[in-house]
């Protein structure tokens, strides 16, 4: 994300810089360098991911993949075979058990401060920001989308909540937000990221 960004600013020197974040590109800013240049953040399904907050039986699903299937595949595998359960892309051994740590705890990527995270930026991000949940999202529900933008201690925050029916939609969950199907049947959902970004 901070090599983009340093892309972004070598070919646009006189340009500003928004962030649009999914999930980590959300979670993930305070870890940026060059988190000065951004003038403002808009968030889609972006949360803490933490278990606890979930609600059953979706919170029995990801407790299995994780407490459950992360181990058992980097074992036999040597890596997580994400893809096999439709969960992603294989990952990492590393990456997945980093992954399932921060899900178990508040504050999601908090959890390893002063551990395996010594440098970070999260309490001097001062940018606005915008985060944009779904009501049908099992994992960046209300409640862990506040454990997220707890970590951000400064940033000004504004918290959308939608329903996909009042767009027309049947659904939106974590990952359809962009897909060209929500653009064609509610292309205002788009719009809100273009309106924020203009006003920033």
């Amino acid at each position: 994300m901070s090599a983009v960004l340093d892309a972004l600013h070598y070919e646009f020197t006189d340009a500003s810089y928004h962030l649009l974040g999914h999930s980590a590109g959300g979670q993930l800013i305070g870890l940026m360098p060059n988190y000065a240049a951004i003038s403002s953040v808009f968030n889609v399904a972006c949360s803490s991911g933490r278990i606890k907050n979930m609600a059953m039986p979706y919170r029995l699903k990801a407790s299995g993949f994780m407490q459950l299937f992360i181990p058992l595949s980097n074992l036999t595998l040597g890596y997580t075979a994400a893809d096999k359960i439709g969960m992603g892309e294989p990952l990492p051994s590393g990456v997945a058990r980093q992954w399932r740590e921060w899900c178990n705890g508040a504050g999601y990527i908090k959890t390893a401060f002063g551990k395996s995270i010594h440098t970070h930026f999260y309490d001097h991000l001062t940018m606005p920001s915008l985060w944009l949940g779904f009501s049908d999202d099992d994992i960046a529900n209300s409640d862990n989308i506040d454990d997220m933008t707890r970590v951000y201690s400064q940033m000004p925050v504004q918290k959308h909540f939608l329903h996909p029916q009042d767009f027309g939609l049947d659904s939106i969950g974590h990952m359809r937000y962009f897909s060209r199907k929500t653009y064609q049947q509610a292309p205002e959902l788009w719009q809100m990221a273009v309106d924020w970004f203009n006003g920033n």
